[in-house]
């Protein structure tokens, strides 16, 4: 059961890896990290475009997911 959520969650942490890179190299994701940028200079915040937070949630879900299935039951 452990190897089968481990495997779930590396699944899912690849899923949304690919969502993150296909968005971030498509024309909104272009757009995204251009108005960002601009908003950023504007006011001084720290926006971060959409398509971050899919890649590291992916990379996290992924580290997660190995973790869960390589770690030895007891």
């Amino acid at each position: 059961m452990q190897k089968v959520l481990g495997l779930v969650l590396v699944i899912a942490g690849g899923a949304l890896l690919f969502q993150g890179f296909s968005r971030r190299n498509s024309l909104v994701g272009d757009m995204a990290e251009a108005t960002t940028k601009v908003a950023n200079k504007v006011d001084g915040g720290t926006r971060i475009p959409s398509h971050a937070y899919y890649i590291g949630g992916g990379a996290l879900l992924v580290l997660a997911g190995a973790g869960v299935a390589l770690r030895k039951s007891n």
